[in-house]
């Protein structure tokens, strides 16, 4: 499966923005999807996961309650809502795609990734 990664930008603190990642090939809705970032002089690290099926989603504690993961597997993206913006959500957002029966919470778990996109956020 191959990925694209697109919506990102630059934001005023407390503003929103919405990420989107298509996925091209077939199965989309077998892949379980997570959202990663790299902000300047860091790892890259976990955002957000969702199943499969949407069932069940997971987010990490830095951005519970203003990012929102969702799937449309009709239309073979995932996205990711992110509001209430705040400087250090600054950096490049990935997408990566994993079959199996659940996500992973670390890179390694992933097969397919998508190029990534930059998103900054102005204090």
């Amino acid at each position: 499966v191959q990925l694209q990664a697109s919506g990102g930008g630059l934001v005023q603190a407390g503003g929103s923005l919405r990420l989107s990642c298509a996925a091209s090939g077939r199965s989309f809705s077998t892949y379980n999807m997570g959202w990663f970032r790299q902000a300047p002089g860091k790892e890259r690290a976990i955002v957000a996961t969702i199943y499969w099926s949407g069932a069940s989603t997971y987010y990490d504690d830095s951005v519970k309650g203003r990012f929102t993961i969702s799937r449309d597997n009709t239309k073979n993206t995932v996205y990711l809502q992110m509001n209430s913006l705040k400087p250090e959500d600054t950096g490049v957002y990935y997408c990566a795609a994993r079959p199996g029966l659940s996500p992973s919470r670390r890179e390694y778990g992933y097969d397919y990734w998508g190029q990534g996109t930059q998103v900054t956020v102005s204090s």
